[in-house]
This record gives structure tokens, C-alpha cells and sequence, in this order.
């Protein structure tokens, strides 16, 4: 039997997000499953130049896809979000502020902790 998942900070997993709902596994926590090509294990707190940089590169987060259960996402909302696009929208310094108790520690494998202590939302901020 395995443990629970942990988090870049090296403690357990907590959930982030239920309202919208957000997971590869729509359970609320930034978990990887086994189909889950792009590991969308980075809790982010969505900006309007996250969103942006994500359009202009093909990946819309903003549309609403009910098939999909995805509501469409707007600044100030909580996402997993891929370790890739994350990484591409740091490197072009748009990358989100970022939840690091709720980021999986898988993350680690696509970017630096360095990066994400960077761009870590303020404590106060994280609820």
C-alpha cells in the first residue's frame, strides 16, 4: 500500500480546487493519472495572462466545455494545470502564482522548486 501523494513541500497533498472542480481525475486534487499525458499536478491560481498566453498557444481554458464537465475558467480561479504549459508561460514570464501545498510533487520532474517559491501566492491568498 502506498502513502498519500505528496506535495513539492514534501508533505501530504491538499486539494485545490472543488468550485471549479479541477483535477486529471475531477476530484479537486492536482493527482496524475495513468492517461494524464501533460501531468496537470500544478495547482495555479489562474491570471487573465496565464489565460492569454494559453489561448495564443492553443490551449483554450477559457470556452466552457460541458462535455468535458469544464465550466471555462476566469482570472482568480484555481486549476492543475500542466507541468509543460506552466513551465512555457514562466519562461515567457506570464507563469500564474501558484498553490505550493496543493502542487504534486511530481511537478519537480518539469520544473525547478526555485520557480515555484518564485511564483508562490501569498499564504493569505491560497484559500
Amino acid at each position: 500500500m502506498t502513502g498519500p501523494a505528496l506535495n513539492v513541500l514534501g508533505t501530504p497533498l491538499v486539494p485545490c480546487s472543488y468550485d471549479p472542480l479541477t483535477g486529471w481525475l475531477r476530484d479537486g486534487s492536482c493527482r496524475s493519472g495513468e492517461h494524464d499525458q501533460g501531468s496537470h499536478v500544478i495547482c495555479a491560481k489562474v491570471s487573465v495572462a496565464f489565460l492569454n498566453h494559453q489561448m495564443e498557444h492553443g490551449n483554450d481554458l477559457i470556452t466552457p466545455r460541458p462535455e468535458l464537465r469544464f465550466r471555462g475558467l476566469k482570472p482568480g480561479d484555481r486549476w492543475c494545470v500542466c507541468a509543460l504549459r506552466w513551465r512555457e508561460a514562466y519562461e515567457a514570464g506570464c507563469a500564474p502564482p501558484v498553490v505550493l501545498e496543493s502542487t504534486h510533487a511530481k511537478a519537480l520532474e518539469f520544473v525547478l522548486i526555485e520557480w515555484l517559491r518564485r511564483c508562490a501566492a501569498p499564504p493569505a491568498a491560497q484559500g
